[in-house]
Order: structure tokens, then sequence, then C-alpha cells
């Protein structure tokens, strides 16, 4: 149950930019609920904006959502060791009762039509040829979501984490969210 939220605001830092810090904050996160096994706990951006592109941001406050003893148990993990200088961060507290709730969830896009060509050619042993006719530029889409850039822990590639947020509601779903803190299913209080 998402019945209380912990707020992470990033400071400023003339060092790194936002972006930077907030992928850094991410990345922290995912590995601590990685460790934890932990399916209780969602995020949200209340100040993201999503367009216009120009604009287009997650913002400097990351809420996290769940049961104040799941919050509490990941709070007495050193998770934020190393972003101690570049945060601050509240208690524990009980969400608004009359908080709308929304999903927050992550969203993926073909970007990279070449990239796609690599890889079928890589599983389906096919030329470039074959690919590109399988593959046309055409399938290539620009999304309009803000996103924070991360690096694979299993690849070490670089990928950007798009994250959408739905549409208010008055009704919550409970579920479980993945170890990015994002469900498509289960809702966190917003407010």
């Amino acid at each position: 149950m998402t019945t209380h939220y912990l707020d992470i605001h990033l400071l400023r830092d003339p060092e790194f930019g936002q972006p930077q810090l907030l992928g850094a904050l991410i990345s922290k996160l995912h590995r601590a609920l990685v460790q934890q096994e932990n399916t209780l706990i969602g995020i949200s951006f209340p100040e993201h904006i999503d367009a216009p592109a120009s604009r287009r941001t997650l913002g400097s406050l990351l809420r996290l959502h769940g049961h104040p003893a799941a919050l509490g148990e990941l709070m007495s993990m050193n998770w934020l060791r190393g972003m101690r200088d570049h945060v601050e961060y509240g208690p524990i507290a009980q969400a608004p009762a009359d908080a709308q709730h929304r999903v927050v969830q992550r969203r993926q896009f073909k970007t990279n039509a070449a990239r796609l060509r690599r890889r079928r050619m890589h599983r389906h042993g096919e030329t470039i040829d074959e690919a590109q006719t399988a593959i046309p530029d055409t399938v290539e889409q620009r999304p309009h979501l803000p996103y924070v850039q991360l690096r694979s822990s299993s690849t070490g590639q670089p990928f950007c984490l798009f994250i959408e947020h739905g549409l208010p509601t008055q009704e919550a779903h409970q579920g479980n969210f993945n170890t990015y803190g994002l469900s498509a299913s289960a809702t966190i209080p917003w407010f």
C-alpha cells in the first residue's frame, strides 16, 4: 500500500547538471530495490513537464511511495552514499487522504532503426539488406516524454528510461512495482 511518501530534492550543483544527478539517484535507487528484492515502493516526479520538448524534464523532486515499513527499511540502507551532498530528504509522511492516484510507468520507444537492425542481424543471422527491409527508417519514434539517462548494470550500455505519468484518477490500484519503482498498473497517490 502506497499510503506514505518521502520526498528527495536534488540540490543545485555547479559541477553536475540536474539530469546527471537524477540519473545517479535513480541508479542508486534501482540497485537498492534490486538488493532488497523490493516491489513495494513506487516513485513519481511531481515537478515533471512532458511538453513542449524544449521544457521536457522530470524536475528535481523524486517522491518515493509505499508503506511506512517499506520506506523505513529502504532508508535504513546506505543507498544514498555518495549522493548526500546533492540531495535533501524529508521524513516519511502520510499521503493526503483526498489525493488522486495515477500510474507512473516506463515507456519504451523504437528510437534508433540502425540499432534495431544490428540486433536483428545478430539474432537472426540476416544481412544488412534483409534487416533494412524488415526494419525501415520509418519505425523510428520521437518520444515526447521526459527521461533519465541510465547505464545498464548487465550490459554497461547507456539507455534512456522514458517515464510517463498517467492521467489522475480517483481510484487506487494496488500492485507491485518494478525495480525502478514503476508500474503499468499500480498507482501512487498524486498530490
